[in-house]
């Protein structure tokens, strides 16, 4: 195993403290494989250190977590998946997850086809539940490849969701785990309700370099699994029950989702509705 490795889980950071819980859960991993072979210090990086996509490609990453969009879009040439998380939230069914779609709770509407000429938020272009659950979602609706009035990319999830809040969008696609963290925190999510989930898709998978070997890689995936097991307080911190062995060809819903999208004329969600805030 090399000397030096690094790790960057920014997934689903909605909070400081969260972005720490990650941040343990990473160091117990380099300590449990050190008991195997010296791992080496493990430098945990920061998104702002370069693009996510840089990030998941570098050959010294032990441990990241990535989108399932980018994974069937080029990303899996390049990592191994160590195993997809069981996350303990509403819209998670086993390994499988979904998108809520997310709502002001005094709008007076009741299904999708009530959000006809509105405003959608999305966080961006490469992310399944934000921009590729959604367009699978209205695409039945949509007339002439159109449905929204109006689309923007906001960065994040979490300001997808602050969008909706202040009226600049009136709907939004939210992972939905990232959902769970978000009403942890106290205020941020009062004013909104959840109209309903997309279609469900295998979650985000833990990801390690292809090119760290095969001898290490067969060891991440168990250890990991072992210092979810183990380590019962920092788990529910983040919601983790568990993680499944699953192979990239099990990614296919996400693209059948899209296919279907752009076959009814709705290709993405900034498809014909273009604009930004």
């Amino acid at each position: 195993m090399p000397t030096d490795l690094v790790a960057a889980l920014p997934m689903y950071n909605v909070t400081p403290q969260l972005a720490q819980v990650w941040r343990e859960l990473a160091q117990e991993l380099n300590q449990r494989l050190d008991m195997h072979s010296k791992s080496g210090r493990l430098e945990i990086l920061s998104t702002d250190e370069g693009s996510l996509d840089a990030i998941w490609r570098r050959s010294d990453l032990l441990l990241s977590q990535t989108c399932g969009y980018p994974l069937t879009h080029g990303l899996a040439e390049h990592v191994h998946v160590l195993g997809v998380p069981i996350f303990d939230a509403p819209g998670c069914e086993r390994h499988f997850y979904s998108s809520a779609i997310v709502v002001r709770r005094a709008d007076r509407t009741s299904s999708l086809e009530d959000y006809r000429g509105k405003i959608a938020a999305c966080n961006d272009d490469d992310s399944h539940s934000g921009m590729n659950a959604l367009p699978h979602a209205i695409a039945p609706l949509a007339i002439g490849g159109r449905f929204f009035s109006g689309a923007f990319r906001t960065g994040s999830h979490l300001l997808s969701l602050r969008a909706v809040c202040e009226h600049r969008a009136d709907i939004a696609a939210i992972d939905c785990v990232t959902l769970a963290f978000a009403r942890d925190v106290p205020g941020l999510t009062e004013p909104l309700r959840t109209l309903g989930f997309t279609r469900s898709a295998p979650g985000l998978p833990f990801i390690a370099s292809r090119s760290l070997g095969r001898d290490t890689l067969r060891l991440i995936g168990p250890a990991l699994n072992d210092v979810i097991a183990s380590h019962a307080l920092l788990a529910g911190r983040l919601r983790l029950r568990g993680l499944v062995l699953l192979p990239v060809s099990e990614y296919q819903p996400i693209l059948d989702m899209e296919a279907e999208a752009a076959r009814a004329g709705y290709p993405n969600l900034l498809w014909k509705t273009l604009a930004r805030r």
